[in-house]
């Protein structure tokens, strides 16, 4: 007579809640990068703005400068500054510009009569819109939009360089619901066209 032995063990408690807990733990890391794609999703579009209003705005200055509509001592904040660092050369005219100092609040507004943003006088005009399409997916249909620039924060920030040259910072802060961003773009300008 032969005897059989049936070795039908299984996993014991504690190994089945170890299981539980890793897989746990891999699943929210999983919804956590999930939610992290469309929070960026979700400014992708709003990033784009921004972007291409800080550019619009350096490329005023570049279009004012070359077309001798502004001199070139205008071309500053209305607290002329030299950049940290820079000392300050002999002659140099710390007279003020047509920028304001400081972030232009309430929204993106459209450049006054001088073609420049953030200028005394711009707060007075109507925001700046960006048109979107509809729920078609496609612009000049009739269920396009327009989206005034309300949420949106913009600073010409303008320094001295030395005589001939100037730093330009424009920085443009936005909200996309709870979620706070900043882009900002650094290039600069020089008396010569």
């Amino acid at each position: 007579m032969t005897t059989t032995h049936d070795d039908a063990r299984g996993f014991s408690l504690i190994e089945v809640l170890v299981a539980m807990f890793l897989l746990t733990g891999a699943l929210l890391g999983l919804a956590q990068v999930f939610l992290l794609g469309l929070a960026h999703n979700s400014t992708s579009s709003a990033g784009l703005v921004a972007r291409e209003k800080a550019r619009e705005a350096v490329e005023s200055v570049h279009a004012a400068r070359d077309a001798r509509t502004v001199e070139w001592r205008q071309i500053r904040n209305a607290t002329a500054r030299m950049c940290p660092g820079v000392n300050q050369p002999p002659g140099w005219d710390g007279a003020g510009g047509l920028f304001v100092d400081g972030e232009q609040p309430d929204g993106l507004h459209v450049a006054g009569a001088d073609g420049l943003v953030n200028t005394e006088g711009d707060e007075d005009g109507p925001l700046e819109r960006v048109a979107h399409p509809g729920p078609d997916g496609l612009f000049g249909t009739n269920d396009d939009f327009r989206q005034e620039l309300r949420e949106y924060d913009r600073e010409v920030w303008i320094c001295d360089r030395s005589l001939s040259l100037r730093e330009i910072r424009v920085t443009v802060t936005y909200r996309v619901g709870s979620i706070q961003q900043r882009y900002q773009l650094v290039t600069y300008v020089s008396n010569y066209s």
